[in-house]
């Protein structure tokens, strides 16, 4: 217990599994918090000031397991392991803290979902800036930034998800900040600058920082060294595949801010079904690593067209001549080598690691085989970034057997012929058990003894056992060894002999192999960076490859990105709509130029005609070209686009004390301070949070705003009809809607996109589309006769005095006339022809 509370006092703030024996044991609050979250059980043992201890503990050989869910609830565990070996220590074996494992250091397999980067980030805070630093320890990426904003920092946020979240303990963090989910305060000297760029300097070898393009972002400096001074103090060991920084600045990257992240559900919804989102339709990729890939690009679609155009190119090549299903075909057998070169580089690959590796290697002529032919200069690129590692490929096929066993210290890794040493030593234990037999057989004949039998148990070792009956037999050259109830065991000198040979060699054997496993691990870390741009290659290859595979499943066409300004797109699709529907989905086109003076769509058309829809499948588009796919549309040109901006769907955020229009103000804010005249702006339904007036004075003035201050390219969806009066000629804002039909009691939606605006909302009938009581929509139909005869007759207020003057607005309850209760009366679905034709005429009468 004094080695654990010495341990406990250096780590206070995390799980400690304390080892002992074949189990992993938790005392006090650590066994208590434990036992909750683990469902284990939690005992006691001995006592400590009068008090029993609690315990719980887990077998260490199953540890994974456990640590695998306590990461998942964000919790840190450290490990404390036995120093030595128990033979031969004097007293209480020695125990050290060997490593802390924390969600965004993980780097085992079983604790890492592969299809997701797990990062740890830290944030160093400015006067007027923010310095970010990422690192994904399970695939050695290392990058920085610097924002200079809070707006900037919670795009950055929410485009990395990280798992773990580094700031300084200070007050003053936003909340998007100081709320997150993983987050750890640390020592605020740690953000320090100048002892930070001593740090950096010390870790890499470098003189200076000028390589890394760093030394004019003290920020990025300041959050790169907090978080290596966090990662060394958790993994407590060196990090050779962190080898550089690599900065990643937002000007080559379309800008995205968190909720046009969350209103495009690119890769996450609020229902948690990942299935419906973009990434749930484009992800088609054979390999982890290239899922991994897929997901980082699409949240950073790139405004480099030579880039994308080479990308495009690529996926086309890869259709044409069908080489794309011969590379996936190809990756099935590909495992995640971009992680297991990590674990090499950490010293905790397993044998079955250096197996998968080894046959990854293997691929590699056939796949440039299959790029070799292919005249496309990224493919072509990719093909010589794979590199010839032939020699590392021929070196893992000699040393590891074809099925080596999970963990190294069981030894059985190394193939036969690899090591003459290690052969000699298992051949002495392989031949062991033909001796014995021998041996027994000697031994029978020469004592007369027939029921003599040789055995062997971990406490004594070999031994000739001879029955109670027969013991008087026993040669004098025997030396009793053990005594039992219904037998005597003996043991002779060339017993004796044979078991310290064997013994020894089985231990040699596997101490051998432990030297051969760590010289294997020498060879490979020789090489890293070569195998490590292998693997990258390999996981862009694999993207690319699903973006030819979705392009011919779904039948995506390749986009063009002109340099002129402008959007066209013919026929376009969403995507995610498309393929979960089983009806065919309505295409429709999207025109947003100078020459046609269009650069915002007032749209309007009735609840669920598909105004939402039509907007995010445009914003989707672009959104695919950017990170080089096909894209759902018969044909796309695309100018230059540096933002996408949406304010779609109702929600208020109710820990942060803002209501549902508060948080629509607060996004539509965001939009008119950053939008530009080669944004993309997606305007759903603005100012229906607030009353009619209001809402619909802000509506038009937000519009006016983006139309001739932003001059984005808008798709601006609203039920206000009075909006449709903006489309005038020459100030760039056209008309469109989305329409419907009643074909008898049945309301049909057409999904096509018709020039000019509506004519009603249809609000009434997809009321009861909805289900609501007969009873209801009745009367909401009589008022709202009520509510359109009173609009008629009172002149509507002017925009400028609408919103003060609120008496004149609607009242809810209006004074009746006769002829709208004759009105109210009436039910037409029970009328026939003839006596909805008299009810007209009397209700005319009456008005």
């Amino acid at each position: 217990m004094r080695q654990f509370f010495a341990a406990k006092a250096e780590h206070p703030d995390v799980l400690m599994f304390f080892r002992m024996g074949d189990f992993y044991e938790l005392f006090y609050d650590d066994a208590r918090k434990a036992a909750r979250l683990l469902d284990i059980t939690l005992t006691q043992r001995g006592n400590s000031a009068g008090q029993p201890i609690p315990m719980a503990g887990v077998p260490h050989h199953s540890a994974e397991g456990y640590l695998a869910r306590l990461v998942a609830l964000g919790e840190s565990v450290a490990i404390c392991e036995q120093i030595g070996d128990p033979a031969l220590a004097k007293g209480i074996v020695e125990r050290k803290v060997v490593r802390i494992i924390t969600p965004g250091t993980v780097t085992d397999e079983a604790l890492l979902n592969e299809r997701r980067d797990t990062l740890l980030l830290a944030v160093a805070r400015g006067k007027h800036a923010y310095g970010v630093a990422w690192a994904d320890l399970a695939s050695g990426r290392f990058l920085v930034n610097e924002v200079a904003s809070e707006d900037a920092l919670e795009a950055e946020l929410a485009r990395l998800e990280p798992a773990e979240l580094l700031v300084a303990d200070e007050d003053g963090w936003p909340p998007f900040v100081a709320e997150r989910s993983g987050m750890r305060r640390r020592p605020p000297w740690l953000f320090d600058v100048d002892s930070g760029r001593r740090q950096l300097l010390r870790f890499f070898g470098l003189h200076d920082l000028s390589g890394f393009g760093l030394e004019d972002k003290p920020l990025a400096i300041a959050a790169a060294a907090a978080l290596l001074g966090y990662v060394e103090e958790t993994q407590k060991q060196r990090l050779p595949h962190l080898t550089s920084i690599a900065i990643e600045s937002g000007d080559g990257a379309i800008a995205m801010n968190a909720a046009t992240r969350r209103h495009l559900e690119l890769d996450s919804r609020v229902d948690g079904d990942s299935r419906t989102t973009l990434l749930g339709v484009l992800d088609s990729t054979v390999t982890p690593m290239g899922g991994r890939l897929l997901r980082r690009w699409l949240h950073r679609p790139l405004r480099d067209r030579g880039v994308l155009r080479h990308r495009h190119q690529a996926v086309a090549t890869l259709i044409e001549s069908r080489a794309g299903d011969d590379v996936r075909e190809r990756f099935r057998a590909l495992g995640d080598l971009e992680r297991i070169l990590s674990r090499i580089a950490l010293r905790s690959a397993r044998p079955r690691d250096l197996s998968t590796l080894r046959d990854g290697l293997g691929l590699l002529p056939d796949v440039r085989a299959i790029l070799a032919p292919l005249d496309a200069p990224r493919l072509n690129a990719l093909g010589a970034e794979l590199g010839e590692h032939d020699a590392h490929a021929h070196l893992l096929a000699e040393a590891i057997v074809p099925q080596p066993p999970v963990l190294a210290r069981d030894g059985g890794v190394f193939a036969t012929g690899y090591d003459a040493e290690l052969d000699e030593l298992r051949t002495l234990s392989t031949n062991a058990d033909q001796f014995l037999v021998d041996l027994e057989a000697r031994e029978r004949a020469s004592s007369g003894i027939a029921t003599l039998k040789v055995g062997y148990n971990r406490v004594h070792g070999y031994y000739l056992e001879i029955s109670k009956g027969q013991a008087d037999k026993a040669p004098t050259h025997y030396t009793r060894r053990q005594t039992l109830s219904n037998a005597e065991r003996y043991i002779t000198e060339e017993l004796k002999q044979f078991e310290d040979k064997v013994l020894s060699a089985r231990e040699r054997s596997l101490a051998r192999e432990r030297l051969l496993y760590e010289q294997l691990l020498d060879a490979l870390n020789e090489r890293l960076e070569p195998l490590k741009h292998c693997a990258a290659a390999l996981a862009e290859l694999d993207v690319l490859c699903g973006f030819a595979e979705r392009a011919q499943a779904l039948d995506w066409s390749q986009p063009e990105l002109g340099d002129a300004p402008g959007l066209r797109i013919e026929r376009g699709r969403h995507p995610v709509v498309e393929a979960v529907r089983k009806d065919p989905f309505e295409p429709n086109d999207l025109i947003l130029d100078e020459d046609n003076g269009r650069r915002m769509l007032v749209i309007t058309g009735p609840n669920m005609g598909g105004k939402s829809t039509y907007m995010r499948q445009n914003a989707l588009i672009v959104l695919l070209a950017h990170i080089g796919s096909f894209v759902p549309a018969a044909r796309a040109l695309i100018g230059p686009i540096d933002r996408i901006l949406t304010r779609i769907g109702a929600g208020d955020d109710l820990a942060r004390g803002q209501s549902t229009f508060m948080v629509e103000m607060s996004e539509t804010s965001y939009i008119l301070h950053h939008a530009t005249d080669q944004s993309l702006v997606l305007m759903d339904e603005i100012g229906r949070g607030t009353s009619t007036y209001d809402g619909l004075a802000l509506a038009e003035a937000c519009a006016r705003h983006l139309a001739h201050s932003n001059r984005a390219y808008t798709l601006f969806a609203t039920h206000y009809f009075e909006l449709t009066a903006l489309a005038e000629p020459g100030n760039g804002i056209a008309n469109v809607h989305l329409d419907a039909v009643e074909h008898g009691d049945q309301l049909v939606f057409m999904h096509a996109v018709k020039d000019g605006p509506a004519d009603r909302s249809f609000g009434l009938q997809v009321a009861a589309l909805a289900g609501l009581p007969k009873s209801v929509v009745k009367q909401a139909r009589g008022r709202l006769i009520e509510l359109e005869q009173q609009g008629r007759e009172t002149p509507k207020p002017s925009f400028a005095t609408a919103a003060l003057d609120q008496p004149q607005q609607f009242g809810l309850f209006a004074t009746s006339s006769a002829a709208l209760d004759a009105l109210a009366e009436v039910d037409p679905d029970e009328l026939t022809p003839k006596q909805a034709l008299e009810a007209l005429y009397r209700i005319k009468a009456l008005a």
